[in-house]
């Protein structure tokens, strides 16, 4: 594995209140890795002591092996976007582009070149004379990424970036994220609080809570297999129910007598009290598709369209409410069941995800 940058016992305290508590992991060279988590988690800090704009508390950070913490922001080969993109409103999209590499002492021909290269990437073609002032949300961000880019960073740092955009833009620019990240080849560390946004984009995912590191995986695996009852709540939705493990380990009994057969039990014990968590997507509408499974009675509180498929809210008589998708075919073609209805639901017992219960 090609290692590019490696944070080691990293800590920084204000007023000693910690922001990160001892962060240890390493990036691939040329990976996509996204950072995520609450606000006030420490993730943003993590990136500016990355960057150099904030002093460690302690700790070490690397760079191809060798401790980068003595070195200013302008000579860390490194470069950061931050979410109002820091644009020069005085300057033309070519000499904001041009800024870095000026500071430089790089040519004026090399200059011109790698403008016109770099715009062609971010696809801005014949923007060099344009004002920044003119331009988009989106368009300004493209020059930011350019500004950033051009300099040559062997690590490119990314402050949610995409923060500032509507929706419609921002999930363009997360396609053109990627597609500028496999251009150019360069490792990309991106802090942003949208998990979506992170599944979209990153090779692997970082979580942070409380100033720590929760799970750091590849995308699939922080979705399927979180390792903790934070990142399964943090990362995608899920439904929840609390209960104790039966004395055969076979099942987790509500608190209305109910028993959700269960599987990778991995630790816990018999009368353990322990939270489930089953994702949207895998509870069946329809019960003889959950295997003999013991089912659920509920009544559709709410049906919510959202395109390309549809939420269903379902309420349980003790006042607990599951969510379940539907189809968008289901909704247009009258079968998804609508707002008071009743229905009987289900899930296989893979699909449930078992934590040890902290709050007992």
């Amino acid at each position: 594995m090609d290692l590019i940058l490696e944070m080691v016992r990293l800590r920084k305290s204000y007023g000693g209140a910690p922001a990160v508590r001892d962060v240890s992991f390493e990036v691939r060279r040329g990976e996509f890795l996204c950072i995520i988590g609450p606000s006030g988690c420490g993730k943003t800090t993590l990136l500016r002591m990355i960057a150099g704009f904030v002093e460690p508390s302690g700790g070490d950070i690397l760079l191809d092996g060798q401790s980068i913490l003595a070195e200013p922001p302008y000579r860390r080969p490194v470069n950061m976007v931050f979410q109002n993109y820091a644009l020069f409103p005085h300057m033309t999209v070519g000499e904001n582009v041009a800024f870095g590499m000026e500071m430089r002492k790089v040519r004026r021909d090399e200059r011109a070149r790698r403008v016109r290269e770099i715009l062609h990437t971010v696809e801005l073609d014949g923007f060099e004379a344009r004002s920044v002032v003119e331009l988009s949300g989106g368009q300004q961000q493209r020059v930011a990424l350019a500004r950033a880019l051009v300099v040559k960073p062997r690590v490119l740092l990314l402050d949610e970036p995409l923060g500032a955009l509507d929706q419609k833009v921002r999930r363009r620019m997360q396609v053109e994220l990627k597609r500028i990240h496999r251009e150019v080849g360069i490792t990309f560390i991106h802090v942003t609080h949208d998990q979506e946004e992170a599944l979209a984009m990153a090779d692997r995912i970082a979580v942070m809570a409380d100033g720590a590191i929760e799970q750091l995986a590849d995308t699939l695996d922080i979705y399927t297999h979180p390792r903790s009852q934070f990142v399964a709540s943090f990362v995608g939705e899920s439904n929840r129910f609390a209960g104790t493990l039966t004395p055969n380990m076979a099942g987790l009994r509500l608190g209305n007598g109910h028993v959700i057969p269960v599987d990778h039990i991995g630790g816990l014990g018999p009368g353990d009290r322990v939270l489930a968590f089953i994702r949207p997507e895998h509870v069946r509408l329809t019960p003889t598709e959950c295997d003999g499974l013991s089912v659920f009675d509920g009544t559709v509180r709410d049906l919510v369209f959202l395109g390309e498929s549809a939420r269903c809210y379902i309420g349980l008589p003790d006042g607990t409410e599951v969510i379940a998708i539907a189809s968008a075919e289901a909704v247009k073609n009258g079968t998804a069941p609508p707002p008071g209805a009743a229905v009987r639901f289900g899930w296989v017992k893979e699909a449930v995800m078992l934590f040890p219960d902290r709050s007992a």
